[in-house]
């Protein structure tokens, strides 16, 4: 699907919104191709309050959301290494409450949970302003809008 940024935002807080946790996402994508504002969006559909700033140098946030959902946001952009994963509490995550969105998964790919959700964005073909969007999923069917 082809999407511009205002149509992105409202398609990640609909994914937010009707996101059933425990739940992986994953956010691939180049530089530039909007996987924080797609994170960001999911977070604000998922009740959210509040700025939801990028984990570029922090690596993690938690976010609290009056759904009663624990959002976690990862950038994984600065990981050069899978072991530095463990020591954010790589193997915790994913508890029964929590909706885990991961930028620059593929620092973690042999880590990665077997049941997650995945979406690609990258520029359009057709518009410089929109991106292209796909989304894969694996492991146990789960609901995403």
């Amino acid at each position: 699907m082809i999407l511009n940024e205002t149509e992105m935002i409202r398609w990640g807080q609909a994914i937010g919104a009707a996101a059933r946790t425990p739940l992986f996402l994953l956010l691939r994508g180049p530089l530039g191709a909007g996987k924080s504002v797609l994170a960001r969006s999911i977070a604000h559909g998922a009740g959210v309050e509040g700025a939801v700033p990028s984990p570029t140098f922090n690596l993690m946030f938690r976010y609290p959301s009056s759904r009663g959902v624990q959002v976690v946001h990862m950038d994984l952009y600065r990981v050069s290494d899978p072991d530095e994963l463990w020591e954010l509490g790589w193997q915790e995550l994913g508890d029964q409450d929590e909706l885990v969105l991961v930028e620059w998964p593929d620092r973690a790919e042999g880590l990665l949970p077997e049941h997650r959700w995945e979406i690609t964005l990258g520029p359009a073909p057709s518009d410089p302003d929109a991106r292209a969007v796909s989304v894969s999923r694996f492991g146990v069917p789960q609901h995403l809008p």
